[in-house]
């Protein structure tokens, strides 16, 4: 793990009791998550993220499968797509100055969390249902001496602390399908100023394909989610002041980082549902940013 030489003690994380029997399983889901995939690849560099990656292949950094050092350089690989996602939904956010707050909304074990405040130098708050999560991105943040602008909390993402208007971008990356999205972005609507930006990654069903394929409930059951489609993200959207002002297919950008990650000793089992319904059309990945007007 990366680290500075000052190391502060992490406060100890409160952890409300869940509002409902399903919050309670994902609590303990991600509680005892502890897959190698999110780990090794955060140990790369000390990020450590809880989404997945894209853009293209850089085969020269590779080099031979047969070379001893594969590995390691594969799962280097794997950990700069994702950086490189996480990038990309901050792009989106819009004009950040360092006197504002962001908000994380389901914020893992913070490596967005981290990219945000080194990239704007602005006060970035994270929720996670997860007292795991919340513990590990305080202590890293800690580590890195920012501890006084990137603060995780046990929080629901649906009812959060944070005052009306508190926030001038907030964001969910690849965790909008473990909640009601008009409740979610009703939830967003209220903490954000008006002119604030909300961003979004997310895996989404088609509705062209007409209804939800056998392999994304497939997925839904290997992370105890609910997929959502588009059509409902820019619905719910829309009955929250949430006015999108781009919509991106990121599908075609994600598919090598599956196609790499089914080759390497991470592999999970779940790699060849996505790799295959991202081919036949009936799983998306996009991106949505929208404004609150």
């Amino acid at each position: 793990m990366t680290s500075t030489n000052h190391v502060a003690p992490a406060a100890p994380v409160f952890i409300p009791a869940p509002a409902t029997p399903y919050q309670g399983d994902i609590a303990r889901y991600w509680d005892h998550e502890a897959r190698p995939v999110n780990l090794r690849l955060g140990d790369v560099d000390g990020l450590y993220h809880h989404h997945y990656g894209i853009g293209d292949i850089d085969r020269a950094a590779l080099g031979d499968s047969e070379d001893s050092e594969y590995e390691k350089k594969l799962i280097a690989e794997l950990h700069r797509l994702e950086s490189a996602q996480a990038e990309l939904l901050l792009d989106h956010l819009g004009a950040i100055q360092r006197e504002d707050t962001l908000v994380d909304a389901g914020c893992g074990r913070g490596g967005s969390m981290v990219m945000a405040h080194q990239r704007f130098g602005c006060h970035v708050e994270g929720v996670t249902l997860s007292a795991k999560q919340a513990d590990f991105a305080n202590r890293r943040a800690g580590e890195l001496g920012i501890e006084d602008h990137v603060h995780a909390r046990v929080c629901n993402m649906l009812s959060t602390p944070f005052e009306t208007g508190q926030a001038a971008a907030s964001w969910n990356n690849e965790s909008s399908m473990y909640v009601d999205l008009h409740d979610l972005f009703a939830e967003h609507s209220r903490i954000l100023a008006v002119g604030g930006r909300y961003v979004t990654i997310t895996g989404c069903w088609n509705p062209r394909y007409g209804q939800p394929s056998k392999r994304i409930s497939q997925i839904n059951a290997h992370f105890e989610c609910n997929i959502h489609s588009r059509r409902e993200y820019l619905r719910a959207m829309a009955d929250n002041r949430l006015v999108p002002q781009a919509v991106i297919d990121l599908t075609p950008a994600a598919l090598p980082y599956w196609e790499l990650r089914a080759t390497s000793s991470l592999v999970t089992g779940i790699e060849e549902a996505f790799i295959n319904s991202y081919k036949d059309g009936s799983f998306q990945y996009v991106l949505i940013a929208a404004d609150r007007v």
